[in-house]
């Protein structure tokens, strides 16, 4: 898990001194790692009782065509780029920026997979 609380260095370098420990409400999760395969979401309570869905995995996105104005739900086939971790795409991981093939081309994932729970793509080509 990851604290995700105050740093320790002042920006010259220096050290600040805490008053307090950590606490429980700093720890982050860990990540969804969504990838490509059969739907599979899962919810998740967050502070003050809201609730994510995390898609932990995805067949289908809804891709947007921006020239004719239209949404599509088509099968995502692979993923081309990821601007985020280039390791990613080997591991076919899709998080926001990442560019998949579609069976309509190459989209830009303009969604959080791992907040959302699920893919909306912009047609790039």
């Amino acid at each position: 898990m990851l604290w995700q609380g105050k740093s320790v260095r002042k920006p010259t370098g220096g050290r600040y001194h805490a008053s307090r420990g950590k606490k429980r409400f700093e720890i982050g999760r860990s990540p969804a790692d969504t990838i490509i395969g059969i739907t599979r979401v899962k919810t998740i309570r967050v502070t003050g009782g809201n609730t994510k869905v995390r898609a932990l995995r995805c067949e289908f996105a809804n891709v947007s065509n921006k020239k004719t104005g239209t949404v599509q739900k088509v099968k995502i086939e692979t993923v081309a780029e990821n601007v985020a971790n280039p390791n990613y795409v080997r591991r076919n991981l899709m998080t926001k920026g990442a560019i998949i093939t579609t069976e309509l081309g190459k989209a830009q994932i303009v969604s959080r997979p791992g907040q959302d729970g699920v893919i909306n793509a912009v047609l790039i080509e």
